[in-house]
C-alpha cells in the first residue's frame, strides 16, 4: 500500500514527506498575510478561464461563492490553516475544493504556484506602497507646517557637529522635507515596476491554454503584463527595489531621530518632545527619554538588513523559480510594517515638537558662526577672499582670548584688524543679518523659506 503523500504531487511520489521537512518547508505561518490577495488573484483568473470557455458560468459562480466564504472564514478567525498544505495557496485551494467540489480543482488550470505567488506579492506590495506613501505625505505636511512656524527661529547650523553658520530652524526642517520628498518620489517610480502582472507565466514557460492575460490584468488593475515568463516567476527585483527605497526612508528617519535625541538633551536643549512620545527611567526619577526617535533609529538596522537578505537571496539563483524564493516574504513583510509604523509615529510626533527658541539663539551666538559673513563683507569692500579669510581668522583668535563673539566686538576692535570695516558691519555679523542675507533660492532667509514651503505644498498635492 502506498504511503500517504502530499496530494499536490502524490502521483509522482511514493513516500510521505518527512514530518520535520513538512514543518521546515511550510510557509503558511507567514505567507497567510497574502490570503486576500490570493483570493483576489484566483477570482480574476477564474473569471478569465470562464470567458475563454475553460470553466462554465456555473462553475465560476460556485468558485466565486466559495472564495467569498473562505474570505469570511479568514476574517472571522474560523479558517483552519494547515502546515501539511504548505502555503497559503494550497490551503485556500483545498478549502475551496471542500466547499464546491470539482470546480475547486479546476481553478488552478493554466497557472502555477510560481506565477500565483509572484502575483500575490505584487498585489500586496502595491497596496502597501500606497499606504506608505500616505504616511510619507502626512510627514511631509507636518514638516512644512512646523517649518512655517519656525522660519524666523535662529539656530546654529553644523558641519562636523561644530557650529558653522546661523540658519533658520525652519530651513533645517525643510532639509528633511527634501529627503522624504525624494523617498516619496522613489516609491512612486518603483510602483510602475511593481504593478506589472506575472500571472499567466505558469511554472516558467507559460501555458498551452488560450488564456487572455490582458483581461486578467484588467480585472486586477495592473498597468501591464510581464514580457517573459521565466523572468516573471523567478525575479524579485521589484521587491528588492522597494527594500532599497525602504532602507533610504529609514536612513533619513534615523538621521532625523539622531538630531531629535541630541536636541532634546540637557546639553543642547533646543527642543522639547511631549511626554506622550517619551518614557521615564525605572531608577532615575528626573529622566524623560526620547524613546520614539531612539527606537526608530534602532529599527533602521532591521530594514537595512532585510535589503541585504533579499539581495543575497537572489544573487546565486539559476533561472527559473527556486525554493529559495520562499525566503523573500519575511524580510519584505517586516520592512513594509516597520517603515509604515515608523513613518506613522513620526507624522504624529513632528507637529508636537516645541522649539526652545532662546536656547537655539544663544547657541548660535557661540562658535563665531557669522565669521563667514565678516569675510564676505570685506570681500565686498575690495579685499581678496584669502586675505579676508586671514583677517577674520585673527579676529576670531582675539575673540577666543577675550571670550567675545564677533557681534560683541566694538567698532574700534574690529577696525584694528582691517581699516575697511565700518559701522555697517554690525548689520552683517548679527545672526538676523546673516540669515536674511541668504535671500536666494535654497537659502535660509525667512522669505526663501516661505517660497520653499509654497513650492513643497504644490509638489505633494
Amino acid at each position: 500500500m502506498k504511503s500517504e503523500t502530499n496530494n499536490l504531487w502524490g502521483g509522482r511520489f511514493n513516500e510521505a514527506t518527512d514530518a520535520f521537512v513538512k514543518i521546515f518547508s511550510a510557509s503558511v505561518s507567514f505567507d497567510k498575510i497574502l490570503a486576500f490577495y490570493d483570493i483576489e488573484g484566483s477570482l480574476a483568473h477564474a473569471t478569465m478561464l470562464s470567458e475563454i470557455g475553460v470553466l462554465t458560468s456555473n462553475e465560476l459562480k460556485q468558485i466565486s461563492k466559495g472564495l467569498d466564504q473562505i474570505k469570511h472564514e479568514i476574517t472571522n478567525g474560523q479558517f483552519e490553516w494547515s502546515i501539511d498544505l504548505e502555503d497559503v495557496h494550497m490551503n485556500i485551494e483545498a478549502r475551496l475544493t471542500e466547499i464546491c467540489g470539482e470546480p475547486g480543482k479546476k481553478m488552478h488550470t493554466g497557472r502555477s504556484r510560481n506565477d500565483q505567488v509572484a502575483t500575490d506579492i505584487r498585489l500586496y506590495l502595491r497596496d502597501q506602497v500606497r499606504n506608505i506613501t500616505n504616511e510619507i505625505e502626512r510627514l511631509l505636511n507636518a514638516l512644512l507646517d512646523l517649518a512655517d512656524q519656525e522660519k524666523e527661529t535662529i539656530m546654529p547650523g553644523f558641519t562636523h557637529l561644530q557650529a558653522a553658520q546661523p540658519v533658520s530652524f525652519g530651513h533645517h526642517l525643510l532639509a528633511y522635507f527634501e529627503m522624504f520628498k525624494r523617498d516619496h518620489d522613489r516609491l512612486q517610480d518603483g510602483y510602475k515596476r511593481i504593478n506589472i502582472m506575472p500571472l499567466g507565466s505558469a511554472a516558467l514557460a507559460g501555458t498551452s491554454y488560450p488564456i487572455n492575460r490582458q483581461r486578467t490584468a484588467e480585472i486586477l488593475g495592473f498597468d501591464g503584463i510581464s514580457n517573459n515568463s521565466i523572468d516573471a516567476v523567478s525575479d524579485r527585483d521589484f521587491a528588492i527595489e522597494f527594500a532599497s527605497n525602504a532602507s533610504l526612508i529609514m536612513t533619513h528617519l534615523s538621521r532625523f531621530s539622531e538630531e531629535l535625541v541630541l536636541w532634546s538633551s540637557a546639553q543642547f536643549d533646543f527642543i522639547s518632545l511631549p511626554e506622550s512620545f517619551c518614557t521615564g527611567s525605572s531608577i532615575m526619577p528626573q529622566k524623560k527619554n526620547p524613546d520614539v526617535p531612539e527606537l526608530v533609529r534602532g529599527k533602521t538596522g532591521r530594514v537595512t538588513g532585510n535589503l541585504i537578505s533579499l539581495l543575497t537571496l537572489m544573487k546565486g539563483q539559476p533561472l527559473a523559480y527556486n525554493k529559495d524564493n520562499q525566503e523573500d516574504k519575511e524580510p519584505l513583510f517586516d520592512s513594509v510594517e516597520t517603515v509604515k509604523n515608523c513613518l506613522h509615529v513620526f507624522a504624529d510626533m513632528v507637529p508636537t515638537i516645541k522649539a526652545n527658541k532662546d536656547n537655539m539663539y544663544q547657541s548660535a551666538l557661540k562658535g563665531y558662526t557669522t565669521a563667514t559673513d565678516l569675510a564676505d563683507y570685506l570681500v565686498k569692500k575690495g579685499l581678496a577672499f584669502r586675505d579676508a579669510h586671514e583677517v577674520v581668522g585673527k579676529a576670531v583668535s582675539y575673540g577666543l582670548k577675550e571670550n567675545k563673539d564677533l557681534s560683541e566686538f566694538t567698532i574700534d576692535e574690529l577696525k584694528n584688524f582691517n581699516s575697511l570695516i565700518e559701522i555697517d558691519v554690525f548689520d552683517v555679523i548679527s545672526l538676523e543679518g546673516s540669515i536674511n542675507a541668504r535671500n536666494h533660492l535654497g537659502g535660509t532667509s525667512p522669505k526663501q523659506i516661505s517660497i520653499a514651503i509654497k513650492k513643497g505644498r504644490k509638489s505633494i498635492k
